[in-house]
C-alpha cells in the first residue's frame, strides 16, 4: 500500500520503517531532515509538507507529539485537509477524545475519514512491532487496513466513533502512569530499608505487585542508572492530565488519579517535560536521600 507517514519521532520512525520494511511504499515528513534522510535512505520519498504527502497518498497515518500539533497538521494551512489525494486520515498520537472528535469533524467536511488510532507499547514496542494498536473509526475500514497495522503492533477495533481510542489508550496511560511514580516510591523505601533492588525486582515480579515499571523501567532504565527508556515526562504528564480532564467532563470521580496527576505536575516542572520519565524516581530518591541502583559485581 501506498502510505503518507508524518512525525519521525521517537515511536514514528520505528513504526514507519517497520512499514517500509514490509513492502510498503512510504511519503514521509518530518520537521526534522535528518529523520527523513534516515528513511529516504532505505526507500521511502520525501515530502515538503503535511498537504504535500496528501497530495500523493490516499492513505496518511501521523504519530505527533501534542494535541495541538495534530490539530495544525490535520487541519492548518498546508495541512493534510488541502491535499487533492487524500482520503483518510490515521493519527497514532495521543490527543484525547475531544480533540479527535474536533479533528475528524473538520475532515469529514472535505470528504476524508478521520481515524482515531493511537497506540500503546513504548519505544521497545513500536520497534518490535509488539504495539497494541487501538481503532476507532469504520468498522470496513478496520477491516481493510488489518494488515497495514499488524506490521506495527496488534489492532484491536475499539469503537465506530473518533475518541473512543483515545479513551481507550488515556485509561491505559493513567494506569502506566500511576505505577510508575508508585513503583518509584516503593522501591526507593524499601532500599533505604536495606533491601536489594534486583531482590525487590524478582519478588514484586512474582508477586501481586507485578507492574510494567519493575518488569521492564526499574531494570533496564533506573536501577543502572541510564534513565533513557525514550519517553519523555512531559508527554507523560500531558496523557495524564488528558486523561483527567476526560474523567471530569464524563462525571467520573477520580481522586487517585488526582494524586497521581500532581505528581506528574511537579516531575514535569521539576525534571523538565524532556526528561525521561523515568526519572521521576530521583526526585524520591532525592527527598529519601538514597539511589535505587544495581549492586556492582
Amino acid at each position: 500500500m501506498d502510505i503518507g507517514f508524518i512525525g519521525l519521532g521517537n515511536m514514528g520512525y520505528p513504526m514507519a520503517r517497520r512499514l517500509v520494511e514490509a513492502g510498503h511504499k512510504l511519503i514521509v515528513y518530518d520537521t526534522s531532515g535528518q529523520m527523513m534522510s534516515r528513511l529516504t535512505a532505505i526507500g521511502t520519498v520525501a515530502a515538503k509538507s503535511a498537504r504535500d504527502v496528501a497530495d500523493q497518498v490516499e492513505t496518511v497515518m501521523a504519530s505527533l507529539p501534542t494535541p495541538d500539533i495534530v490539530l495544525a497538521v490535520a487541519t492548518g494551512k498546508d495541512g493534510v485537509i488541502e491535499g487533492k489525494k487524500v482520503k483518510r486520515f490515521l493519527d497514532l498520537s495521543t490527543t484525547g477524545a475531544r480533540m479527535a472528535t474536533r479533528v475528524a469533524a473538520a475532515l469529514q467536511e472535505k470528504n476524508i475519514a478521520g481515524i482515531d488510532l493511537p497506540v500503546s507499547g513504548g519505544v521497545g514496542g513500536a520497534e518490535k512491532g509488539t504495539l497494541a494498536v487501538m481503532y476507532a473509526g469504520p468498522r470496513d475500514g478496520f477491516e481493510e487496513l488489518k494488515p497495514v497495522l499488524s506490521v506495527i503492533g496488534k489492532p484491536f477495533f475499539i469503537g465506530d466513533k473518533p475518541g473512543m481510542g483515545q479513551t481507550m489508550k488515556l485509561c491505559n496511560n493513567l494506569l502506566s502512569a500511576a505505577a510508575m511514580a508508585l513503583s518509584s516510591e516503593v522501591m526507593v523505601m524499601g532500599t533505604k530499608a536495606g533491601l536489594d533492588p534486583a531482590t525487590m525486582v524478582d519478588v514484586i515480579n512474582a508477586g501481586s505487585g507485578a507492574n510494567t515499571a519493575v518488569r521492564d523501567k526499574f531494570p533496564r532504565a533506573v536501577m543502572p542508572g541510564t534513565f533513557d527508556y525514550g519517553f519523555y515526562t512531559g508527554l507523560m504528564y500531558k496523557d495524564v492530565r488528558l486523561c483527567v480532564e476526560e474523567g471530569e467532563s464524563l462525571g467520573v470521580p477520580m481522586p487517585v488519579a488526582g494524586a497521581v496527576h500532581q505528581m506528574w505536575l511537579l516531575a514535569n516542572a521539576e525534571l523538565g517535560p524532556g526528561s525521561d520519565f523515568t526519572e521521576i524516581t530521583k526526585i524520591i530518591e532525592r527527598w529519601a536521600g538514597v539511589e535505587v541502583r544495581s549492586k556492582k559485581k
